[in-house]
């Protein structure tokens, strides 16, 4: 993977009817593992949804997720606050925030298309998937991630600003 690998990752939010498999999901969680962790905590956890039923349902509790009705797969990503270094929220959304970016590369590598659905910080999405995924006290919803074959090919950009940088 080079530069231009990165700036090609676009959200997609239209999907072909292929299906996604398990062998492909799993490369992605690995990559998303592969993420750094403050003191190496790894307080990510990852709900893997591919039953029709649980897309759908994911859909209606996101107000901006309603690709999820035609993504063949996705995923809750979530966090542990017991896990987190020093148990704070802070270094938790850090680490679950990069296990994230990287898990969209490794589906953008492996050909896939996907969008980050925010959850937290909207109490009422995190009840909602928290309820209808019966997540354990303590683990937070903090995205979901929409997958599946692209139907769409957005161009590559990149969205420098050089106004944004301060070089000393």
């Amino acid at each position: 993977m080079d530069i231009q690998d990165i700036l090609a990752r676009r959200s997609i939010r239209k999907y072909a009817a292929e299906p996604v498999t398990r062998t492909q999901l799993k490369a992605a969680l690995e990559a998303a593992m592969a993420a750094p962790s403050a003191m190496h905590c790894d307080p990510w956890r990852f709900l893997v949804l591919t039953r029709r039923e649980d897309l759908d349902a994911l859909a209606e509790l996101l107000p901006y997720g309603k690709m999820l009705h035609d993504a063949p797969a996705g995923l809750i990503v979530c966090g542990e606050l017991a896990a987190a270094h020093r148990k704070e929220l802070s270094y938790l959304l850090q680490d679950v925030s990069a296990a994230i970016e990287n898990l969209l590369l490794g589906l953008h590598a492996q050909g896939l298309g996907a969008v980050w659905l925010g959850i937290h910080p909207n109490a009422d999405r995190i009840e909602g998937v928290t309820r209808r995924f019966a997540l354990p006290e303590g683990v937070l919803p903090v995205a979901a991630i929409a997958v599946g074959h692209p139907a769409e090919a957005p161009a590559p950009r990149t969205r420098y600003d050089d106004a944004k940088v301060r070089w000393l």
